[in-house]
């Protein structure tokens, strides 16, 4: 016990991987490409809404916020993970798994508050467009934004100062990266604070925002049905792409969490690793595609800085 508490002092293994030959070149090269189709899709997104004054309105800097999130979300997960594909051993130092834990957790708690976000402009925008402008003040949304990645910060940072402290008879995390719960079943003490804690947090940051978001469509939804079609077109054309990414984030986050109330040493590794991925893969290139394609604001402006940068090189000539 005393030599694998102090291995466990210092790193972590990550018992999920498997040697995979010269396959696992294979996966890497798949997953570099999939890290760099999140980098590239999200960073258009980004500057698009930077460099077209038209399109500095609440809605696209919120939509701006969700790219610059999933590229945070992404930056803590990808790196590590592609060095463990070609790496023989997967041993993760405990100060870099907890920082891990750390921008994972902020990363979903920051994209369900702005999910919220989001799900309150357009409610003001849909049910009380002569007030829109009077509530969604640039002042407003400076705060709202600020809240989004303030209240997160401390809320996962306290629960993880919490697994911190915990004293540890192990080091293997049957995962392919590194996640609080299972960190917490390692302890050799009682963790019932950590358990109050952590679900107190899973409520505040996961179900209440998944819940005011229902609400706040259900309310849409009721207004769309005593106005004209046309009223209702504009509403879906708006609304559509935050359902679309509402739905797929709540469904691949529902994935993860239902890895935490079963035996996953026990399940098929396969099906544990796509659950396990899903919310870190998805979402960062779903939104992108989504917002581009089906807000017509933001596709043309792409299209026009794609048209600019083909008649640059055509002019010099």
């Amino acid at each position: 016990m005393k030599s694998n508490n102090s291995l466990n002092s210092v790193y972590f293994q990550l018992t999920l991987f498997a040697d995979y030959g010269p396959l696992r070149y294979l996966f890497f090269s798949l997953c570099l490409l999939i890290y760099m189709t999140i980098i590239s899709a999200n960073l258009v997104i980004i500057l698009t809404v930077c460099l077209e004054k038209s399109l500095h309105q609440p809605m696209y800097i919120f939509i701006c916020c969700l790219s610059f999130n999933s590229l945070y979300g992404s930056a803590g997960f990808f790196p590590r993970f592609l060095m463990d594909i070609l790496s023989d051993t997967h041993l993760i130092s405990r100060p870099s798994c907890f920082i891990q834990i750390y921008v994972i957790y902020t990363y979903v708690s920051c994209e369900l508050t702005i999910l919220s976000i989001m799900a309150y402009d357009r409610l003001v925008a849909i049910c009380q467009p002569l007030h829109y402008h009077s509530k969604m003040t640039s002042r407003m949304v400076r705060n709202l934004i600020i809240f989004a990645w303030l209240y997160p910060a401390f809320v996962i940072g306290f629960c993880l100062h919490l697994t911190v402290q915990l004293t540890l008879c192990g080091n293997k995390l049957y995962r392919l990266f590194c996640s609080n719960w299972p960190v917490v079943q390692l302890s050799c003490v009682d963790t019932t604070l950590n358990s109050v804690v952590g679900m107190l947090i899973v409520v505040t940051t996961i179900f209440i925002p998944l819940f005011f978001v229902v609400y706040t469509y259900l309310r849409i939804l009721l207004v769309c049905r005593r106005s004209s079609s046309e009223f209702r077109g504009k509403a879906l054309q708006t609304c559509l792409p935050h359902i679309v990414t509402f739905v797929t984030f709540s469904f691949s986050l529902f994935c993860e969490l239902s890895l935490t109330r079963l035996e996953v040493d026990k399940m098929n590794p396969v099906i544990t690793i796509v659950l396990s991925l899903e919310y870190l893969i998805i979402p960062p290139i779903n939104n992108p595609l989504v917002y581009s394609l089906n807000l017509p604001q933001i596709k043309g402006a792409i299209f026009r800085f794609l048209t600019i940068r083909k008649m640059c090189p055509a002019a010099k000539i």
